[in-house]
């Protein structure tokens, strides 16, 4: 490859194995890998350094304040989801005043997500995780369920549920008429919390959509489903719901909940394994070739 970044550093582990990490250097004169996140944005800015090209997984932010500091750096590849600017770990906008090119990756661990909520709900309706439901074991059919957001992965969720006969409506910014036509109908926000059995949230990072309020109208005998790593209601409103009766929670990694030490992942009416749903050996092949191809992609048009 005729033009090829002088250095490329991955600031962090990236869910490269060593035959990918070989690739790196087919579009870098120098490829550094760190094998721990940085501590701080001084350790993050030590890191980077006179790189020109850096990578970065969700783990870890990247703002304004190391970019003003890094002259040579002119991409930025983020080894993670980037959806909008406001749920980047990126500072986009900072990154665009710096004519650093700001690249992410779609649709490398949606698979992941409707089989974790699937086998979740499937031992929470029968009793097969020592905790059940309702007095009585009970199947997804008929079980009403509300999907919040029908992005990608929502899209895949209530596909699944449907599989399964679950009776399926979602809630979204905007109307979407090919689930419709799948036979999902839109219900507002409201009247989808007080129809509904069970919520499930698929919403971009940092995205608070539900209150006290909300989770009131919701109501008790319920479940709340999240697997986006941060919570789409305050933590607190969500720790006075879970002690009302009946009420269960389901999500794949703590941090979403305050962490393992918090005081909501230890409640027994809190089924969190503490594993992101979306990482699996299919995802991160998937995440290495989509990466690779955004240098190379990003390199041919420079």
């Amino acid at each position: 490859m005729a033009n090829k970044f002088r250095k490329l550093v991955a600031v962090e582990p990236i869910r490269f194995d060593r035959q990918a990490v070989q690739k790196l250097s087919q579009v870098a004169d120098e490829v550094i890998c760190y094998q721990d996140s940085p501590a701080s944005q001084e350790e993050m800015l030590r890191r980077i350094g006179d790189a020109d090209g850096v990578l970065v997984f969700y783990t870890s932010t990247i703002g304004a304040w190391v970019m003003e500091r890094c002259p040579n750096l002119r991409y930025i590849g983020m080894c993670c989801s980037l959806y909008t600017p406001e749920s980047a770990n990126v500072d986009i906008q900072a990154a665009h005043a710096r004519d650093i090119t700001v690249t992410g990756i779609r649709r490398y661990g949606d698979q992941g997500v409707p089989e974790f909520i699937i086998s979740e709900l499937v031992r929470l309706f029968h009793g097969f995780g020592g905790v059940q439901f309702r007095p009585e074991p009970m199947e997804l059919a008929g079980a009403r369920v509300g999907v919040i957001g029908m992005g990608d992965v929502g899209s895949l969720v209530a596909d699944a549920l449907r599989f399964f006969h679950a009776d399926v409506c979602y809630f979204s910014r905007t109307r979407k008429p090919e689930a419709e036509a799948r036979g999902i109908c839109y219900l507002p926000l409201p009247d989808l919390l007080e129809r509904c059995d069970v919520v499930t949230t698929h919403l971009h990072k940092h995205t608070v959509l539900m209150d006290e309020q909300a989770l009131a109208r919701l109501g008790n005998g319920k479940v709340l489903i999240n697997t986006t790593f941060t919570p789409p209601y305050p933590l607190e409103a969500l720790e006075h719901w879970l002690k009302q009766p009946g009420n269960f929670y389901i999500g794949d990694t703590a941090g979403a909940i305050g962490g393992v030490d918090g005081p909501i992942f230890s409640l027994p009416n809190v089924i969190c394994p503490d594993r992101i749903a979306g990482e699996s050996v299919q995802s991160g092949q998937l995440l290495r070739e989509k990466v690779l191809d955004n240098l190379r992609r990003y390199l041919e048009e420079t």
